[in-house]
């Protein structure tokens, strides 16, 4: 290199590539990548004409290369429980300590620099000032990993990010980050650097050799990038990132998927997964439990003891209720190719309050979002109905639109063509309909696919739904 001109480097852990940014004499651009695990360089950007270089900052370079390596690189996690001894969940939880405090240590000078000076620090300038007072005033940080503060204050720049985007996006929910605290749960901590998997154990830095609970379940030969241990009422559990393409097939069929609370989902040829009411199962046992919490003296050991009676008895119910979920979207993304589902507005559906416990309890905006990105992951096309679509309402065999269908009602007669449909059915067979004839709109030749718009006439009452890949008033 002659005179001034800069080498810059950027390393993407996640992906566990290295990026070279060379600006040559007259100005010209070149960006290479070096692939640790296979031990490959290759060159990803070359423009030699400074007139060019001027027209693409190097900025921009950098994150084309970074943004095109992303989504070539595929990760995959997995999580299961740890099984650890008295000597290890000590360590751990000093790590979750340590965590915790670098989280809250990095909010508050970030609040006092933006106080004085309008600047905020970032990660890197946060982790040297921690650094500089370790010898001094935080030796008890030499126990534990030095990734444990790293990450926590990469979580605290990745927290201000979404902040900040969500003011941009004139979200309602800001999401301000706030202070950590011990009494809301231990937390957890993010390990890097040579993590290593058997069969039946996890060797994490500082932690040493771990055991699993669940044996057989990481990759033993793929590359990890990063572990993170978080603990759930007493429990401790480990996830990994694997640098590792998953396998997924993509379904054949078009069905139509109508959520609700009685089942969970009906799909539209007659397959039911039904709604385990996990909250409702275990309320009886839940309000036994939560009668002893408030007999119990605030601030004794009993207390604490009832407490976490609880606090396990609410984690069982989270698990069956997820559970059930994941068991129904996996089963639905292996067969579908093309899924047609409705736009709900749950968090006003939560005002009727005579539903809102069995509407919470079956969680349908959790099982919308986990059917939506599996049916990505495989490729799939997930076309949502306008919010205000009558997919109950309308014949799946005529077309006739009733008037009103209470909610009490599960089967009615068309008066037109005299087909009695089941109410669930028959949503998830008009939802088939219309995902099925925007494939047919969005695939045909010469179609400009999802991004091309046309007017659709609206029925009484219906408004136009502005998200992409949507028909009945949609984007088509």
């Amino acid at each position: 290199m002659r005179g001034n001109r800069p080498i810059q480097m950027a390393l993407d852990n996640r992906v566990g590539m290295l990026y070279l940014y060379v600006v040559t004499a007259g100005g010209g651009e070149i960006g290479f990548s070096y692939n640790s695990r296979k031990d490959e360089m290759s060159t990803v950007w070359a423009r030699m004409d400074s007139a060019a270089s001027g027209s693409h900052p190097l900025s921009e370079v950098r994150k084309s290369i970074l943004e095109s390596s992303k989504e070539e690189s595929e990760v995959k996690s997995y999580r299961t429980e740890l099984n650890l001894n008295d000597k290890q969940r000590t360590a751990c939880l000093q790590h979750a300590g340590v965590a915790r405090f670098a989280y809250n240590f990095g909010l508050r000078r970030k609040r006092e620099a933006y106080e004085t000076t309008g600047k905020s620090p970032s990660a890197i300038d946060l982790h040297r000032e921690l650094n500089a007072l370790k010898k001094t005033e935080f030796p008890w940080m030499y126990e534990v990993s030095k990734c444990a503060p790293q990450e926590a204050l990469r979580n605290l720049d990745k927290a201000f990010e979404g902040f900040f985007r969500r003011c941009k996006e004139k979200s309602a929910r800001k999401g301000y980050p706030k202070f950590k605290s011990r009494k809301r749960g231990i937390g957890s901590f993010t390990l890097t650097g040579a993590i290593h998997v058997t069969e039946q154990t996890i060797q994490l830095p500082r932690l040493g050799v771990l055991r699993l609970k669940e044996r057989g379940y990481f990759p033993t030969a793929a590359h990890i990038t990063r572990a993170t241990v978080s603990e759930r009422v007493g429990r401790w559990f480990v996830s990994i990132l694997v640098d590792e393409e998953p396998v997924r097939t993509k379904g054949t069929e078009v069905l139509g998927v109508d959520v609700g609370i009685a089942h969970l989902a009906v799909l539209s040829d007659g397959t039911v997964f039904e709604n385990p009411r996990a909250l409702k199962t275990a309320q009886e046992r839940v309000r036994r439990l939560q009668k002893s919490v408030s007999r119990k003296v605030k601030g004794s050991r009993n207390r604490k003891k009832a407490v976490n009676k609880l606090a396990k008895q609410h984690y069982r119910v989270s698990c069956v209720r997820s559970n059930a979920i994941h068991q129904a979207t996996n089963a639905i993304a292996k067969r579908a190719s093309v899924v047609g589902i409705e736009t709900l507005n749950v968090r006003g559906m939560l005002r009727n309050h005579c539903l809102a416990g069995a509407l919470s309890d079956a969680s349908m905006s959790e099982f919308l979002r986990q059917l939506e990105y599996k049916i990505e992951w495989t490729g799939g096309i997930v076309v949502k109905a306008d919010r205000w679509y009558p997919s109950s309402k309308t014949c799946s065999d005529c077309g006739t639109v009733v008037n009103d269908l209470p909610l009490s009602v599960r089967e009615w007669s068309c008066a037109e063509c005299g087909i009695v449909h089941d109410r669930d059915v028959n949503a998830a067979i008009n939802l088939k309909n219309m995902a099925a004839s925007f494939a047919v709109t969005a695939c045909r030749p010469g179609s400009a696919g999802p991004t091309r718009k046309r007017r659709t006439k609206l029925l009484v009452g219906q408004e136009i739904n502005t998200r992409q890949g949507t028909s009945l008033g949609g984007s088509v």
